[in-house]
Parts: structure tokens; sequence; C-alpha cells
């Protein structure tokens, strides 16, 4: 197949997923095209069968923001009608599947037909859902795409509730790529770097932005070094990161916080990790759970939106309701208890993370994608 992929190139989840996804298509030989505004940050450009196409938009004065979703829509039709695509695959509701229902039209005067696939990612439901200037866009366009994916049973449920929506949602979960490993590897000489005096390793991935609690992260990682030694290992960038590093030391971390910023590869650092800590206000999948996971890190994390389908209680780590700071450090000291306790659970949090690994994922899409061009 041809298929065209558009996506956020950015560190968020909807982003690594799409590219992911691609470069695996790319992989059994589907010939993939990535059309947005610049290389993804997962992306090798040199990849075989891997194609990138870049949207320019120019800055006129006529315009306070740039107009990037008709851009974006030109630029489909471009790539559709020059490569020849088969399908295109848009992850986000707004801009791109509206960007790729208007490519779609103009298409079609031209006597071509291209099928589009959404998938939902969680906040052009849970965050733009809620605001009423989208909801007619946003509704639109899902029902008018000629399939539309899901990331986990608790979104479709919010986009059936916040939308108006008539059409049938699939549910294909978000994925890891394991690359045929049996069990998670240990980067035993950056343990040893980053835990110098054997300490627990306690680590947190994501935006830093108000939903996902980094306050909380803090709290139950202070509770936890209250009785073990251990050290706090922050990945990513966002508004409220800087305030969590003030909070930490002014608790006297000290050399017990690492904040390593925006990583493109996490894995290796993870592998290094005795737990991880996702006590969001909401996830609707839980991306960041899963990749600690696949690399044997069990999770401590709240239990709300997709991430129950993502983590199971007392195997792969714990669920506490969100800001019960108290039961989570508990969860995790139980965790980190002994030895045998936090192998166990380190071989559990593998062994779910295979539940989502992209070899199992992968034919999921393949097979919407032929169902949806037989249609059409």
């Amino acid at each position: 197949m041809n298929i065209g992929i558009v996506c956020y190139p950015t560190f968020g989840g909807s982003g690594v997923v799409a590219t992911e996804l691609g470069k695996a298509l790319a992989y059994k030989g589907h010939h993939v095209h990535f059309i947005t505004y610049q290389q993804p940050v997962r992306l090798d450009r040199f990849t075989e069968n891997i194609h990138f196409h870049e949207v320019n938009v120019s800055d006129y004065p006529l315009f306070d923001y740039p107009p990037y979703e008709l851009v974006l829509s030109s630029k489909l039709v471009d790539v559709v009608k020059h490569e020849k695509l088969d399908i295109l695959h848009v992850h986000y509701a707004i801009p791109h599947a509206s960007a790729a229902y208007m490519a779609q039209k103009i298409l079609e005067e031209e006597g071509i037909r291209i099928p589009f696939i959404t998938t939902l990612h969680g906040t052009d439901i849970t965050l733009l859902g809620k605001d009423s200037s989208f909801e007619p866009v946003i509704t639109f366009a899902i029902n008018q795409s000629d399939g539309v994916t899901a990331v986990s049973e608790s979104l479709k449920a919010d986009t059936y509730e916040h939308f108006n929506v008539v059409r049938e949602i699939d549910v294909i979960p978000n994925f890891v790529c394991l690359k045929g490993r049996e069990k998670a590897e240990v980067d035993k000489e950056l343990k040893s770097q980053l835990a110098p005096n054997g300490e627990c390793l306690i680590a947190h991935v994501s935006n830093f932005r108000k939903v996902k609690r980094i306050p909380d992260v803090i709290e139950v990682f202070e509770r936890i070094h209250q009785k073990i030694p251990s050290r706090l290992i922050l990945i990513g960038d966002g508004p409220e990161r800087h305030e969590a590093e003030a909070t930490a030391r002014a608790k006297g971390f000290g050399s017990d916080l690492l904040v390593l910023g925006k990583l493109i590869d996490t894995e290796r650092v993870l592998s290094a990790m005795d737990l991880f800590l996702l006590p969001s206000e909401f996830e609707s999948f839980g991306l960041a759970a899963l990749e600690a996971m696949s690399a044997g890190v069990p999770v401590i994390s709240s239990n709300t939106g997709g991430i129950p389908e993502v983590n199971e209680n007392g195997f792969s780590g714990y669920l506490s309701d969100v800001g019960d700071v108290e039961d989570m450090a508990k969860n995790g000291l139980k965790i980190l208890a002994n030895d045998e306790t936090l192998s166990q659970f380190k071989q559990n949090a593998f062994k779910q993370a295979q539940k989502f690994d992209i070899n199992k994922v992968l034919p999921m899409y393949e097979k919407l994608y032929h169902e949806v061009m037989k249609i059409n």
C-alpha cells in the first residue's frame, strides 16, 4: 500500500505513535509518506520506504495566524496526486481530519477518490471537546472519516459522550516495539552511574502540564525517599517543570533529583529504573506507562481514563484514586520492599507490555486499511 500519514511531529504521544506506526508499516514493505510541518522527532528520513513531505506555511502580513489547515489540505492534494496514495491516516481530529476531508473533496472534483482514517488520541476529545467553538468541526470531521479509531475504550466512550458521532469507532490501542525481545534488558552500566550507592531509581516522563499532576509526583517520591534511599529522575519538559525542580530542591532532595529534559530515546534510561510514577488527572491511554513497562519498570498510577486498560492493578503495578499520594507511596514501597518482590513486578510489567507489542497491533491497522479501501 501507498499510505499517507499526517501527525504532529513533536514529542507528544500521538506523534510518537504515528511515527512508529509508519516505520513499522515501511518495514513490512508498504510505502509511507509523512506529511507535516517538520520531520517527526523519531523519524530517520533515510529509512527504506519512508518519504517526508514538508508543509510550508508562509507568514503573510494579512494573517494574524498562518492558515495551516488550508496549506495542509493543499499539500495533501499534491501528495495524493503525485505519489498516487491509496489511503490517508490522520492522527488527531483537528486540524488533520478536517484538512483530509477538504483534500478529499478537492480530489473528487478531479475524479480521484482517497479514503481517510482518523485516529483519536485524547486531547482532541477530552480537552478540545469541552470547547464548544470546536465541537461542530470535530463532530463533522469524525463523522465524515471513512474509518475512525480510538486508542482506548475509555476514549471511545468519551467521544460518544462529548460529540454527536453517528459512526462506528474501532479501538486500536497504542503500542510499543519490543523487537522480538523475550525479557526486559537492563542497562547495568547506566544504572550504576545513576545509582552509585544502590539507590532505587524512580522516574516520571511527561510534557509537564497541569493534567500530569507534577506536585503529586514530588509528594509520592518524598514519602518513598523518607523510607528508603532513592533518586527521582524527571524526563521531559513543559510549563510545570521548573516549579517541580524548585519544589524538589526546597524539600532538600539535592543530588537525589536528576532532571534530564527532553530525550528522543527514553528506552535506555527507563531500562535502569525501578519504578515509574504517573499520577495524572486524566490519560486517554497512558503511553508513558506502557513504555516504562516495556523496559520492565512497574508503574504506580492513577486509575483514570484509559490507564486501567494498560496498567493491571497488583500485577504490572498499582492503581490509586487521583490525588491519593499516600496510597501511591504505600504501593510504591510495597513494590520496592525487597529484591524478590521488585523482580517479580518487573517481570510482570514486561509481560503486560507484550500484550501491546507492535506485531499484535499493526495487523489491526492493516485490516482496517483494507476494509476502508474495499468500501471506497
